[in-house]
């Protein structure tokens, strides 16, 4: 597995060559793709010469030790910390989504409950946004349809973040907060205090720049309505609202948010791009391997991911058998434990296919 880092070495040199050259950074973009490319195998070979390094060491110690036994020690200590390195190194051949270092589009929609599940609905969407302040990233509602409570029927966020290292975009962490979330409390609306039982569906998707996604006028239909606001009520004198077909896969984008057509027809082609992008990721995945499907990321959506129990300050996820018993801080945005439990499942996953 580690003979692949011979090859990387001679890329990286051939990268550095070209981050020097002037015409590079006359492509913003290009020169972005080659610095994310040269941080990440630079990451790899680090810790590879740190692999190669602990074994000519402990080499030198054991033949030291045949003469001197005090030297036995500094072997084993030197042998645990290659074994250290190379467990770090593998984490770091195992192939990475192409997407995971991209800002995210992050839309959460009531479901089952009705009213109390718009609220909760509005619960998630400020722990996500709590998180995201907590990582310096920037939020941009895209499109909102509010309750008349004051949640959200449907609620559609940006998350970007100014420069992320590699695997820690909003979409390399976001990404497993697809799926259906299930939250067991008291309804603001529950006289006789009963627990009620209601949920709520988030679905995220890598943010697509143009050049990512090819589409053709021909293939959208193109529909403008008059904007509305809880209840119906109307929040708009003009047809400003967009709603955007996508002929070919089905897929409908509307938004409302703007007050302008031009700016909502701008909001809804960002989520397009997205959400085409991320249709195509799914079938390249499904395509290249059946060891895709059962990890973390690619979890039927259908199936609830995620349990928060209010009556007991409970969160609980479901893929990883991660509980802890702070719902309270995690709804703040303390989301990163939650997170990792499903990196580590994720990586697992990877390591045992690549293994196979």
């Amino acid at each position: 597995m580690f003979e692949a880092v011979e090859g990387m070495l001679a890329e990286h040199a051939e990268l550095e060559g070209r981050l020097g050259l002037p015409e590079t950074h006359a492509d913003a973009r290009l020169a972005r793709t080659l610095n994310r490319r040269y941080a990440e195998l630079g990451a790899i070979i680090a810790v590879w010469r740190e692999w190669q390094q602990y074994g000519d060491d402990a080499g030198a110690a054991a033949e030291l030790a045949a003469d001197d036994p005090t030297f036995a020690d500094e072997v084993t200590e030197l042998r645990a910390q290659q074994e250290e390195a190379a467990e770090r190194l593998r984490r770091l051949l195992v192939p990475r989504d192409p997407a995971d270092d991209k800002d995210a589009i992050l839309e959460v929609k009531s479901g089952e409950g009705g009213d109390e599940s718009a609220l909760f609905a509005g619960d998630l969407l400020r722990m996500y946004t709590r998180y995201a302040e907590q990582r310096g990233w920037k939020t941009e509602i895209l499109d909102a349809a509010e309750s008349d409570l004051g949640g959200y029927k449907s609620v559609t966020m940006a998350v970007k973040a100014a420069k992320a290292e590699p695997g820690q975009a909003p979409y390399g962490l976001l990404k497993f907060e697809g799926g259906v979330h299930r939250v067991q409390r008291v309804p603001v609306t529950e006289s006789q205090g009963r627990i009620h039982t209601s949920a709520a569906g988030v679905l995220v998707v890598p943010e697509a720049e143009a050049v990512d996604v090819e589409i053709h006028d021909n293939e959208l239909r193109i529909d403008v309505f008059r904007s509305s606001g809880p209840g119906g009520q109307s929040v708009n004198t003009t047809d400003s609202a967009v709603r955007i077909t996508h002929l070919p896969t089905g897929i409908v984008v509307s938004c409302q948010n703007e007050k302008s057509q031009l700016q909502n027809k701008e909001q809804a082609m960002r989520i397009l791009r997205a959400r085409l992008l991320a249709a195509a990721q799914e079938a390249a995945d499904a395509e290249a391997s059946e060891a895709r499907r059962s990890q973390v990321r690619t979890v039927d959506r259908s199936e609830r991911i995620r349990t928060y129990n209010y009556a007991e300050n409970r969160i609980a996820d479901h893929r990883t058998g991660y509980k802890a018993y702070n719902l309270d801080q995690v709804l703040d945005g303390d989301l990163q434990p939650v997170l990792d439990s499903c990196i580590d499942a994720d990586m697992a996953g990877r390591l045992e296919a690549l293994e196979q």
